[in-house]
């Protein structure tokens, strides 16, 4: 049974960087067609995609958080991190890696970790 566990800080500042990592168990995140995603919901809105690291390492972002965006993996570690930089008041979120068996599919939810903005 895949297991995905978010870790980082709670809280940041803005104008700072946020970094999350996704700590991956009972699956290799190099294998066949296994996707890792970052998604997050804000306050009273529905899940957005953040953005995904593929089993090859290639990664997309949403158009929105392209430029403040950075997935990476470490496959030593079985881990993948989410960096977001220049966080503003709009980040606030949960936020959740997730596991997929394609591009576009969900199948795995890590329980999420809470984010806030603020000085």
């Amino acid at each position: 049974q895949v297991q995905l566990q978010e870790s980082g800080p709670g809280l940041v500042k803005p104008s700072q960087t946020l970094s999350l990592t996704c700590i991956v168990s009972g699956d290799s995140i190099a294998a066949n067609d296994n996707y890792y995603h970052w998604l997050r919901q804000p306050p009273g809105k529905g899940p957005e995609w953040v953005g995904v690291i593929t089993y090859l390492g290639y990664t997309s972002y949403t158009p929105s958080l392209k430029s403040r965006t950075s997935i990476s993996r470490d496959t030593s570690k079985n881990q993948f991190t989410l960096q977001l930089v220049s966080v503003t008041p709009e980040d606030p979120a949960v936020y959740y890696c997730v596991k997929g068996s394609n591009p576009y599919s969900y199948d795995f939810w890590g329980q999420g970790t809470q984010v806030t903005v603020s000085s």
